[in-house]
């Protein structure tokens, strides 16, 4: 079975850092492509980065360029998003999924994680 495990999220105030991870399993990870999405109550869900196992990398997100940066480590099969100078707006819940090509429309992508909250204080 596919699995994508997100994990890192939580609590930071205004301008501090977190890096969430997604471990995916039950694919061959190679051959997809990884991006992180978010989604605030009550707005839509929206492409953050996606990178491929060949260290390609898509910015999805305007307001995310110079914040955020997306990595990959193959030998681990695991996706990372380290976020910087992090911001109330960032405040949302982050999901890690499965496409086959990076894009900014969600329902490109099969499979998803459980999400992992974050939250940013002011």
């Amino acid at each position: 079975d596919v699995q994508l495990q997100a994990s890192g999220g939580g609590l930071v105030q205004a301008g501090g850092s977190l890096r969430l991870s997604c471990v995916a399993s039950g694919f061959k990870f190679d051959d997809y492509v990884i991006g992180w999405f978010r989604q605030a109550p009550g707005k839509e869900r929206e492409g953050v980065q996606c990178i491929s196992s060949t260290g390609g990398s898509g910015n999805l997100l305007q307001s995310a360029k110079g914040r955020f940066t997306i990595s990959s480590d193959n030998e681990k099969n695991t996706v990372y998003l380290q976020m910087n100078n992090l911001k109330p707006e960032d405040s949302a819940v982050y999901y890690c999924a499965k496409g086959p090509f990076c894009a900014h429309y969600h329902g490109t992508y099969t499979d998803w994680g459980q999400g992992t909250q974050v939250t940013v204080s002011s």
